[in-house]
């Protein structure tokens, strides 16, 4: 059996013979008290924390870190100078209102993140293709730069592309370039395979947003092949698991991250079991955080992968909600195959929803299918045919308007 890529990196990173559940514990331990020391020397943030544990069992006595605490002690969570930060990522917006969160990054941070990406992007970029990239571009050490470095030095071409085109720039880009792979977020490829067409395309990459089973049938049903997931967010380095050839879920990045599973009172659950993931990260050098509450939903699957590979993976990720979830809502309106894009705003008892439509959808099924999620709320439907100069909806994460999903 082939090594996968996911263990090859891990090998090729710690210097490992094998890739076991005991080697990769082991491996974890001697990390997080490495981390816990560093900490301990340093005297931020987790100054009071202990300098050392017994077993990765006693993490979960550990107290939590959350976003308030990213956005106030960033001074604290640093534990590196700030001439060795290459990145800082803000959250900071024009509707920010008090302390923005910041997330700091070290050349070696960014480096292992790239060859994650390398790692994941490997399993369907082959040297001398076409890479459409639709993730933001936002200058050195972005997001959409990163992935374009991995693109290269796996041998292929990355597109430059980006969320901000109109459906008639994709056709004509698609049509010129001919890329045979996409990068981006899941409705964004959804949208454009109905309305522009497959074209060239044959696989895709999607992440950076949840991906409900009526986008991945619909991408899939159109390009003919398996969708690649991927996880990253901005606090594990903008990548943590990678999905294989298996499809079998998402595999964490083990040496760089160790994952918790808790439920809503912050008791840790048992693999298989659906709970919100928390992460400690073991591999930053510049802002590591322990057992930080990533307010994403997943579980961590039981069972054996069938590409051998004992390294944990992570199911879909969902956005936890007390309310309205945005990816349930478009479980409804992506099962219409007519159904391009569509925006959803809630103000007080009244959920509006909008979409964007290539072909006739059934708009009474589909206000009916959503008046049986939200009972309670008075629920209006409208659809309008969508024109070659629109653009995505949602260029970054999907959510209810004034009402985070």
């Amino acid at each position: 059996m082939n090594l996968s890529r996911i263990d090859a990196l891990v090998l090729a990173q710690e210097g490992l013979t094998r890739v076991t559940r005991a080697c990769i514990e082991q491996m974890q331990l001697q990390k997080l008290n490495a981390l816990l020391a560093r900490e301990k020397q340093r005297g931020g943030f987790y100054r009071d924390l202990p300098d050392h544990l017994q077993s990765l069992s006693s993490l979960s006595a550990l107290p939590f870190t959350l976003d308030e605490d990213l956005a106030q002690n960033a001074p604290g969570l640093l534990l590196c100078s700030q001439a060795e930060v290459q990145r800082v990522i803000s959250d900071a917006t024009s509707g920010t209102t008090g302390t923005a969160k910041r997330v700091f990054y070290t050349e070696t941070d960014l480096e292992n993140t790239v060859r994650l990406y390398m790692a994941g992007l490997g399993e369907l970029v082959f040297p001398g293709s076409v890479t459409m990239i639709c993730f933001p571009f936002s200058g050195p050490f972005g997001l959409g730069e990163l992935i374009a470095e991995a693109i290269r030095r796996l041998g292929a071409r990355p597109l430059k592309a980006g969320p901000f085109l109109s459906y008639e720039e994709y056709a004509e880009l698609i049509a010129r370039e001919r890329p045979d792979t996409f990068v981006g977020m899941p409705v964004q490829l959804l949208g454009m395979l109905r309305f522009v067409g497959r074209g060239s395309l044959e696989r895709a990459l999607i992440s950076g947003d949840a991906c409900p089973d009526s986008v991945t049938e619909g991408c899939e049903t159109i390009l003919g092949t398996e969708l690649f997931p991927h996880y990253g967010s901005r606090e594990m380095g903008m990548a943590g698991a990678i999905c294989c050839q298996a499809h079998a879920g998402m595999h964490l990045r083990e040496n760089h991250i160790i994952a918790e599973i808790v439920d809503p009172t912050g008791k840790p659950l048992p693999a298989g079991e659906w709970g919100e993931l928390v992460i400690t990260t073991i591999g930053m050098e510049a802002m590591p955080l322990i057992r930080y509450r990533t307010g994403d939903c997943t579980r961590i699957l039981p069972e054996p992968c069938p590409c051998g590979s004992e390294v944990l993976r992570l199911d879909r990720i969902e956005r936890q909600s007390d309310g309205i979830c945005m990816s349930a809502l478009d479980e409804v309106l992506f099962a219409d195959k007519s159904i391009v894009d569509c925006r959803a705003e809630l103000e007080g008892e009244k959920l509006t929803v909008t979409a964007l439509a290539a072909g006739v959808p059934a708009e009474k099924v589909i206000l009916s299918r959503l008046r049986t999620l939200y009972p309670e709320l008075s629920v209006s439907f409208s659809a309008r045919p969508a024109l070659p100069s629109d653009r995505t909806l949602y260029p970054g994460k999907r959510a209810l308007t004034g009402k985070e999903s």
